[in-house]
């Protein structure tokens, strides 16, 4: 079947808006499914976990998977795995036991690690295609999903509408929606045909490793993906537990937040195309260390939901413009975004989580300063992403 460029675009845009949907979804019921399963912050920690042991299986499998079999069959397995990851986690919680709930964020994980760096091959070989820069509007559609997701969630919160109910129906949205818009994916994109790209790649890849200044633009996806993760798994815990918000609350100032990253990733391009990468990602870097550090540092309500809009800005174009730096920080360009991209979705996936043992010691603003201290070293780090040109052209 022969898609159209335009279907295929939208198709995409689809794509990266269901997992934005799923995890928003639980993140805005991770208060209530903390009660239902009586766990302190420490345990919460503990069940996160299982987000990053399948986020790392997903990652570490993505690439050969892709090579093998091309971008389509890991983009409709990584959607399937996190709409069953949703109502796996609505079953544990309704049952109130840790290990399925812990299975069910695997499951997402595992969807998110693998089927999002697929996505992100495919986005890029429609960028190059339209002959435009999109990753930042695709990126802005995962946002869309969180914001769309967020605001359901509080409004459901809020009528104290059944946890489990609620995730089985984000499952059944997002295979409503996969199983027309996969087929608009065309089998190939990403798959290697012989041994010498494989062997190319092997080559070059201690020596992409040992570059300076693609290291240093992976620390900057690193430090503001894990700014992002962060938000997704910890600020609705973060408003209720730190800043006395009841559990409604703290999922609407979770949706400002996701808002405020949909807003940054829609319009941050033109920033970019005056600016140039290195201003842009600059000015996310200072803008998100303000946000959390107000959020770690002024005991105020009206304060910390204000510091939600800082923050949601400052990390909404660390991680598309860093990739595309990456991707134009020298030969191999394959290479390059792929070792962004799994610095990237390690950041966002795996470190939040162990920030659960910080907050059961020290307590979850406290714990915050790790995030706090990496984003303002990205900063001194962003002239890493300086490119001849301001905006790239595919």
């Amino acid at each position: 079947m022969t898609v159209s460029l335009g279907r295929r675009r939208t198709a995409t845009f689809a794509l990266f808006f269901l997992p934005g949907l799923a995890m928003a979804s639980w993140v805005t019921r991770t208060p209530d499914v903390r009660d239902l399963l009586g766990a302190s912050t420490g345990r919460m920690g503990l069940v996160l976990f299982g987000l990053s042991v399948g986020s790392m299986a997903g990652i570490l499998c993505s690439g050969p998977l892709v090579a093998r079999w091309g971008a389509r069959p890991l983009i409709a397995a990584g959607t399937l795995a996190t709409a069953a990851g949703s109502g796996v986690i609505g079953l544990g919680a309704a049952a109130g036991t840790d290990a399925v709930v812990a299975l069910g964020l695997g499951l997402i994980g595992l969807g998110m690690g693998g089927g999002e760096v697929a996505l992100n091959i495919e986005g890029a070989e429609v960028e190059r295609l339209l002959g435009r820069s999109t990753l930042p509007a695709m990126h802005g559609f995962y946002s869309l999903g969180t914001v769309v997701g967020a605001i359901a969630g509080m409004v459901l919160t809020a009528v104290s509408f059944p946890v489990g109910w609620h995730l089985a129906v984000v499952t059944a949205l997002v295979l409503a929606v996969l199983v027309p818009t996969i087929r608009c994916v065309p089998a190939g994109v990403g798959r290697r045909t012989g041994d010498g790209g494989a062997h190319a790649r092997a080559s070059a890849g201690p020596a992409v490793w040992r570059e300076p200044r693609l290291l240093l633009i992976g620390g900057i996806i690193l430090a503001l993906a894990m700014a992002e993760g962060t938000a997704n798994d910890w600020l609705p815990l973060v408003m209720v537990d730190g800043h006395g918000f009841d559990p409604a609350l703290g999922s609407a100032v979770y949706a400002v937040f996701a808002a405020s990253m949909t807003l940054g990733r829609f319009v941050g391009g033109r920033f970019v195309d005056r600016y140039g990468r290195a201003a842009a990602l600059c000015a996310s870097a200072v803008v998100g260390a303000v946000g959390i550090a107000l959020v770690i540092l002024v005991d105020n309500q009206a304060v910390a939901a204000t510091a939600a809009v800082l923050w949601g800005i400052g990390a909404s174009l660390g991680f598309p413009v860093a990739l595309s730096a990456a991707g134009d920080s020298g030969d191999n360009s394959a290479a390059r975004v792929s070792l962004a991209a799994t610095l990237g979705y390690v950041a966002f996936l795996v470190g939040p989580p162990s920030l659960g043992h910080l907050g059961e010691r020290f307590g979850l603003r406290n714990a915050l300063f790790l995030v706090l201290i990496l984003v303002v070293a990205a900063s001194f780090a962003t002239p890493a992403a300086r490119t001849a040109h301001p905006a790239r052209t595919p």
